[in-house]
């Protein structure tokens, strides 16, 4: 049966993606704040709290997408091998973002009643401690783990085909888990920037699984392309996406390139996240992203000529408005997904 080949699975579960993530944004919003779970943003005239960790409703609006295809090829497809070896990965990749929401959540709840020093700035958010963001976030990659997620054997760019055995689901899947979701955590704090890029990173992930015909890929892009167009609105000041966001959305980028093998490809589409996190470690991760709002709410660079983030780099070449910051790193993101596919089809991946 070639049910699950159709454009028609991955049609409706992202429709379901979307409608959820938008009711699910719009329950935690009232909830969050309510609850005292919130966050400064310092980029308009005047300082605001908005609800935090609102991008959980991205990470369950993503998981009810993947979980109405498997009810619907339960009863399409039940006898089929492929179908069954599917779900069981969509299974895994569901666990696994649930589980690193939570770990964002749980860093996102830490919010104090005084502005306490965390990254550099002031702020009313304390979160987990440095060391327990990678210990915790490896949470996320126990459930890829245990389904011997991938294949050993991956393209890595330049050097062709490498066998990497056992040390692919017990080493390197963790540590790509860990690094990516962490990664992702450290690039944000502007209108529509996080959405952004991941829109354009998952949006090169599901053109890639619908050429290169990997359907369990293209699903889970589509569903989680889905829950981030649907969040995008909400992340125009009306809602900080939390940590509960940001490390889903390394862990989906990671899943996405596990399961439809294309760790090359997605290593080259990860670049500018693996750029920002070596620009933080130059400050030991005590690094604020946002720059010095100016009366004519331009921004420029918080430390000078100094880079500790692609975002100051952006501000050193001129003042620019919040949003013209977020378009910006998008197309940057955007130039390396038309750079991977480049290199894949010159066969360098």
């Amino acid at each position: 049966m070639a049910y699950y080949h159709t454009f028609v699975t991955l049609l409706v579960p992202a429709i379901v993606s979307f409608v959820t993530t938008y009711i699910a944004t719009r329950f935690l919003m009232g909830y969050f704040y309510s609850a005292g779970i919130v966050e400064e943003d310092r980029n308009k005239g005047k300082p605001v709290l908005l609800p935090s960790s609102c991008g959980l409703a991205a990470t369950f609006g993503t998981i009810i997408g993947i979980l109405t295809y498997a009810f619907g090829m339960s009863f399409l497809a039940p006898q089929d091998i492929a179908v069954l070896r599917m779900l069981k990965g969509l299974f895994a990749v569901s666990l696994s973002l649930l589980l690193i929401s939570l770990v964002g959540l749980l860093d996102d709840i830490n919010v104090k009643s005084k502005m306490v020093n965390a990254t550099g700035i002031k702020s009313y958010k304390q979160g987990l401690k440095q060391w327990q963001k990678p210990a915790l976030t490896v949470i996320g990659a126990i459930p890829l783990v245990a389904i011997n997620a991938g294949v050993s054997i991956v393209r890595v760019p330049f050097l062709g085909a490498v066998n990497l055995g056992l040390w692919y689901p017990f080493l390197i899947l963790p540590l790509a888990i860990i690094f990516a979701s962490n990664a992702v955590n450290l690039l944000g704090g502007f209108d529509g920037l996080q959405t952004g890029m991941g829109l354009a990173a998952v949006f090169g992930f599901l053109v890639y699984s619908l050429l290169y015909g990997n359907h369990i890929g293209a699903l889970i892009s589509a569903v989680l392309f889905a829950s981030l167009l649907a969040f995008t609105p909400f992340n125009f000041g009306k809602v900080i996406p939390g940590d509960s966001f940001t490390y889903m959305l390394g862990a989906g980028l990671v899943s996405i390139a596990v399961l439809g093998n294309a760790e090359a490809f997605g290593l080259i589409v990860f670049m500018p996240w693996i750029v920002e996190f070596f620009l933080h470690a130059r400050r030991k991760f005590k690094v604020s992203d946002l720059g010095i709002r100016q009366k004519d709410g331009t921004f420029k660079a918080p430390y000078g000529k100094k880079i500790y983030s692609l975002t100051h780099l952006f501000m050193n070449i001129k003042p620019m408005k919040e949003r013209e910051v977020s378009l910006y790193l998008t197309l940057f993101e955007l130039l390396f997904v038309a750079l991977a596919f480049l290199m894949k089809a010159y066969g360098l991946l």
